[in-house]
C-alpha cells in the first residue's frame, strides 16, 4: 500500500520517515518530496508497505500524532486525476493585430 504522509517538519529525512513507519511493519520505501530548485522538502512524502494489516495499523496509528513539533497527515495515497499532470507555467497563445495605417 502506498501511505500519503503530510505536515512533515522540513527538518526530517527520508530515514526518519522509514524508523517511523518500521515499528508498524515492513517498509518498502519511504521518501521525502523535494523541492528541484532548492533541494528543500516539500513537506509530505510517501511511504510504501507490502503488507496491507500492517499499513492500515501505520495510518491509524500516526495520523494526527505529533512529530518534530507537527501533527503530521497519514492516509492511504490516492493516484493522481487523469489529466493532471504537469506543473509549472503554460504559454500563452500571442493575438497578434494588425495595425491600421
Amino acid at each position: 500500500m502506498n501511505i500519503y504522509v503530510g505536515n512533515l517538519s522540513w527538518n526530517l529525512k527520508d530515514q526518519d520517515l522509514q524508523n517511523l513507519f518500521a515499528s508498524h511493519g515492513e517498509v518498502s520505501s519511504a521518501k521525502i518530496v523535494l523541492d528541484k530548485f532548492t533541494n528543500r522538502s516539500k513537506g509530505f512524502g510517501f511511504v510504501e508497505m507490502p503488507n496491507d494489516d500492517q499499513a492500515q495499523a501505520a495510518i491509524s496509528a500516526l495520523n494526527g500524532s505529533e512529530v518534530d513539533g507537527r501533527n503530521i497527515v497519514v492516509n492511504e495515497s490516492r493516484p493522481k486525476p487523469e489529466g493532471s499532470g504537469g506543473g509549472g507555467f503554460k504559454k500563452k497563445k500571442l493575438r497578434w493585430r494588425r495595425r491600421r495605417l
